[in-house]
């Protein structure tokens, strides 16, 4: 596009009191040749926005806005498509954090314009990638109840649905209970199972298409472009897919220290279920209740299952609703009845049910009855409770993706089972995939969704808790994560929605969560490649295919657009029109790096714009003020790290840089999964060769940081610069 530039300054919040705006606009015209240069003490307001949309009205269609951070006042600075808009952080980075009216932070302005400039000058506007044959279908795997609550979500919203279910009918293991716990109010009342219902629904909806005694054979192409191939000769096409193949009980097999195998009257839940189904409670006079049985415990499971303390809830009312009498008994380490099941446990309560806190000690038998002796935790002594009918174990669950690996495994066996592979010649991460053969994806990388520790599929709980590692493909239930009835409907609808937004994003051509309506896309200059593989191999999503002669083969619906590849590359084939190898690194050089003699070093950051720019920018809105020698350019990921970056900054004669990106580990926070752990990889590599060339590793540095680490950013930023400052100038400055 032939580009006609607009150069808007805010002088408000402090930033014209901070700043010299015409310095600042002097660099844009003399330096740039960008004559258009406009100040408002009120940009953001109604005037100032009026007169940026009178100027594109005249035919401007590149704006560089010199005023908040880009994560404020974002829908004012909008202006629609064929718009190129780029936001100068001049207040959270400048003028709140560094001494207003001083020389270092007109420096650090007038860089922050530099770089902003040599962006936007680098800057193609993304034409929005293009799918042919695109279906607006969603396939959903697994027909229990969050399979067919999100079928029947989707359906309502107008999309045809393909259930695929493995079982010889709809419903899942909550097809098989006698009621379900309440989901609504006034939630002491259990209601009638709905699965029939719901199936009835299904059956009926002219959008819904369901196979029973049926799985899924492979899958091909990606968000949008999704080919399956469903056992017995079906073929169909899917713009989405979410996966509810849900979970199983945890092997009581495994028990037999709660009497499990050993007396007969030991059962599980769903042994229970099946009870009241027949109506034989109605004999039934004591029943003990044995709380995270498996689960909590480091020789099973370790994690709480979620479910079982209300179902052990819901199962004591069974007993009351057939037999008036009967008497139940909770023993429990803890109780785990949140929210409006606090009404269902309080409603126990009032039956009669008692609940014994502690650990079980032992179970016996004698004439057909059991005694369940326990340590009371309250009473501080050992309490027996006799004359039982039965005993129920609540066992916990393990989700169907675990099953590349013996369900019910030790925490020893779990650790062993996900540990992180690595490539032996490049210490890539690998993910951890289980041949769970639900799905039967045709990616290199693996058949399956990649694994958390426990089997359950990965994803960043806490920001995008449907995602899983593979775009396109939500995981919704007790397969994503240990939930309750009423949680697995609400999940299944959330899941729906995410399946939509998917395919009304790949339809528009942009990209989805973490950069949702990002419009550009990676490009391959293929005649360079070396066929190395390093895009394939640390791609966090699977996007990228090999064709038969090792080639890459991009699969752009599923890109997240995070630049991985981009970093990956040693060639430096890979790029997208408004973020470059090219563009990052003459952002760096942009940068005006002073003589020796001015005692004035410079430390150049490549900032995460997930987690580190944030915290930044809350720094700035603290005034907490830190070191004028920063200069800060935003990365995608530093997943996109290429390690050219750092040699071009220590060859412009920077004095240290740093890395600040999402911590990594098993509790991860990066957005895109494993970028920032494969920026600390590189990084390593960096270190060993600044060594070499008698320049001190220490000038360069990673940092784990994430939003709420905000106040630390002073401290981390003075004390990488008085460690500069210790080590002096870069000998590189000045050649």
């Amino acid at each position: 596009m032939d580009k006609k530039w607009g150069v808007y300054f805010c002088t408000g919040c402090g930033i014209g009191d901070a700043l010299d705006i015409d310095a600042l606009a002097k660099v844009a015209k003399s330096e740039f040749k960008q004559q258009n240069c406009k100040n408002h003490p009120f940009l953001c307001s109604k005037e100032g926005i009026d007169t940026i949309k009178a100027d594109i009205a005249d035919g401007v269609n590149t704006l560089v806005i010199p005023a908040c951070s880009s994560r404020a006042k974002y829908e004012e600075f909008r202006f629609g498509p064929g718009i190129i808009v780029e936001r100068v952080n001049l207040r959270e980075q400048a003028a709140w954090t560094h001494e207003v009216d001083d020389e270092d932070t007109q420096m650090l302005g007038e860089d922050l314009m530099r770089m902003a400039m040599t962006k936007v000058k680098l800057t193609e506007l993304p034409e929005p990638w293009q799918v042919e044959n695109l279906s607006k279908d969603v396939l959903v795997v697994g027909g229990g109840i969050a399979g067919m609550t999100a079928a029947m979500e989707s359906a309502k919203a107008g999309y045809k649905v393909t259930i695929v279910e493995k079982g010889p009918a709809l419903g899942g293991y909550v097809g098989k209970m006698y009621k379900v716990a309440p989901t609504k109010a006034p939630y002491d009342v259990l209601p009638d199972n709905p699965v029939p219902a719901l199936t009835k629904a299904l059956e009926d909806n002219p959008n819904v298409t369901v196979y029973t005694g049926a799985t899924v054979e492979s899958i091909s192409g990606g968000p949008g472009t999704f080919d399956v191939k469903i056992s017995g000769g079906a073929d169909a096409r899917a713009g989405a897919v979410i996966l509810a193949t849900g979970s199983v009980p945890f092997e009581a097999a495994k028990l037999g220290h709660l009497g499990y195998g050993k007396f007969p009257q030991v059962i599980t839940q769903t042994d229970f279920e099946q009870l009241a189904i027949d109506g034989k409670l109605k004999n039934v006079e004591r029943v003990g209740f044995i709380q995270c049985a498996g689960s909590r415990d480091s020789h099973f499971l370790s994690y709480c299952s979620a479910a079982c303390c209300v179902e052990s809830l819901k199962q004591a009312r069974y007993l009351k609703e057939q037999n008036p009498a009967g008497q139940a008994y909770v023993f429990y380490k803890d109780l785990r009845a949140v929210g409006k099941y606090e009404y269902l446990y309080k409603q126990v309560q009032a039956d009669g049910t008692v609940f014994i806190k502690g650990e079980v000690a032992n179970i016996a038998g004698d004439g057909g009855k059991l005694t369940v002796e326990i340590d009371d935790a309250i009473l501080g002594e050992k309490v027996a409770v006799q004359s039982l009918d039965y005993v129920v174990l609540a066992n916990g669950m393990v989700p169907s993706t675990a099953f590349g690996t013996e369900p019910g495994q030790t925490e020893a066996e779990a650790e062993a089972a996900t540990a992180k592979e690595k490539t032996e010649e490049d210490d890539i991460p690998k993910d951890v995939i289980l041949k769970s053969d639900l799905l039967n994806l045709n990616y290199r990388q693996g058949p399956e969704l990649p694994t958390l520790k426990y089997g359950f599929p990965d994803s960043h709980f806490v920001c995008f808790p449907y995602e899983s590692r593979r775009t396109g493909i939500y995981a919704v239930g007790t397969v994503r994560n240990p939930m309750h009835v009423g949680a697995a409907i609400e999940d299944a609808t959330g899941g729906a929605m995410k399946a939509i937004q998917c395919i009304e994003g790949c339809a528009a051509g942009k990209a989805l969560h973490p950069r949702s309506g990002d419009e550009s896309y990676p490009e391959f200059a293929m005649q360079r490649c070396t066929q190395c593989k390093r895009c394939t191999e640390e791609c966090p999503f699977g996007a990228i295919n090999e064709d038969e002669k090792g080639n890459p083969l991009p699969e752009l619906t599923r890109c997240r657009r995070c630049g991985t590849c981009m970093g990956a590359c040693p060639e430096r084939i890979i790029s997208f029109k408004n973020y470059s190898v090219g563009m990052i690194g003459n952002m760096a050089k942009a940068i005006e790096v002073p003589d020796e003699d001015e005692e004035k070093p410079r430390i150049l950051i490549f900032a995460c714009e997930n987690d580190a720019i944030p915290a930044l920018d809350m720094a700035g809105l603290g005034r907490l003020q830190y070191n004028a020698w920063v200069r800060v350019i935003p990365v995608r990921c530093l997943g996109s790290l290429n390690l050219v970056w750092i040699a071009d900054a220590m060859s412009k004669g920077f004095d240290g840089v740093m890395l600040l990106g999402c911590k990594h580990g098993d509790d991860y926070q990066c957005h895109f999964m494993k970028g920032s752990e494969l920026a600390e990889i590189r990084l390593s590599k960096v270190s060993e060769t600044l060594d070499r060339l008698g320049l001190e590793s220490e000038r360069v540095r990673f940092k784990a940081i994430n939003i709420m680490d905000y106040t630390l950013i002073p401290s981390i930023l003075d004390d990488f610069a008085q460690k500069i400052d210790e080590l002096g100038p870069n000998p590189m400055k000045g050649f």
